[in-house]
């Protein structure tokens, strides 16, 4: 019986610290088999992580639309509260399942504010080290922040990090910008994709079929793009939060879609797209879909795949949750996305 004891009493204190859980689809992480499609054979990761917009929603749904209509086989990851085992979007220090990474073919991800374990940011690292593509939405670009674990190697992926060479952080090291500010006014306006903005990228692979894109969520301010960086889209602010509302002319345009190159020391160079979209409502918008699956095919070097009516439907209901801090569905475990 002490032993017994003993032996649960240490899986309670491994899971307490986040460092220690059973890996099991539908409890610690949800994975979809790749129907068939251009993408059988192929792994995307993706990663749920911040406690505004709703990122445990959105990317199950992006997870279900890559495997039943392209193939690929996805696996998503959540916030997950140890004692209780729920999905909890402000619980900033676990992200079980990242071990997926060693075998991902593409990591996409909408953290914000995460200070993991220094043994789960490892296999991000590695990931990156390999220089395999990754998509970042939305907080993506201020995906870490530190308060506790100074001392961790990760520490420098903090936002706001002064480390030479990891200035600003993860967000601007891999995506190129880190957190600025709200360009437009949070939650009162939204953002329109001027698609046409860039007239020299109107040709490119992920802009096929992307005629039409507007956010409920606002635009943000870019500031610290770099010139390497390939704008794709510019964005305009709405003077409201629904898709007929006016263009705010006399505010200045913002990038809010584009790739960049990647390095990290001792890696491989890889490619970044980004986008400061990427709320659970602004999924509702058909284009935004067919954005995120455009450059999934760009980035996996499958552009002769990408044609302008590929499907972006919904596999299944997708009724999203409006952003907010503490607007996420309580109680909610990994299994209730399937």
């Amino acid at each position: 019986m002490n032993s017994l004891k003993k032996i649960c009493c240490a899986a309670i204190f491994f899971a307490l610290t986040g460092t220690f859980t059973f890996a099991q689809n539908g409890v610690t992480f949800l994975q979809f088999e790749g129907k068939e499609g251009p993408g059988k054979g192929k792994r995307i990761v993706l990663v749920a992580g911040d406690d505004e917009y709703r990122s445990e929603e959105s990317m199950p749904m992006l997870a279900k639309l890559l495997s039943h209509r392209y193939g690929f086989t996805c696996t998503v990851l959540f916030p997950i509260e140890p004692t209780t085992g729920n999905i909890v979007p402000s619980f900033q220090n676990n992200i079980p399942g990242l071990e997926h990474l060693e075998k991902a073919d593409l990591m996409i991800m909408l953290i914000r504010f995460r200070e993991l374990p220094d043994a789960q940011s490892k296999y991000i690292e590695n990931f990156l080290k390999s220089g395999k593509p990754v998509i970042g939405l939305r907080t993506s670009t201020h995906g870490f922040a530190y308060s506790k674990n100074l001392d961790s190697p990760y520490a420098k992926w903090a936002y706001n990090s002064k480390t030479v060479g990891w200035e600003r952080g993860f967000g601007q090291r891999i995506f190129g910008e880190t957190w600025v500010n709200h360009h437009g006014i949070h939650a009162k306006e939204g953002t329109r994709g001027l698609i046409d903005g860039v007239q020299q990228m109107n040709d490119h692979p992920v802009l096929r079929g992307v005629d039409d894109i507007w956010g409920a969520s606002d635009v943000y301010g870019i500031k610290n793009l770099p010139k390497e960086a390939d704008v794709l889209i510019y964005g305009q602010s709405t003077a409201g939060m629904d898709d007929k509302a006016a263009l705010m002319w006399e505010k200045s345009v913002m990038p809010i879609a584009w790739t960049k190159r990647y390095q990290i020391e001792g890696g491989q160079p890889g490619m970044a797209f980004a986008s400061t979209l990427g709320a659970s409502l602004d999924f509702q918008s058909e284009d935004m879909r067919r954005l995120v699956l455009n450059a999934s095919f760009w980035l996996l070097e499958m552009s002769d795949v990408i044609t302008p009516n590929l499907n972006v439907d919904f596999v299944g209901e997708y009724n999203p949750t409006k952003f907010g801090f503490d607007t996420f569905r309580k109680g909610m475990r990994v299994e209730d996305f399937k």
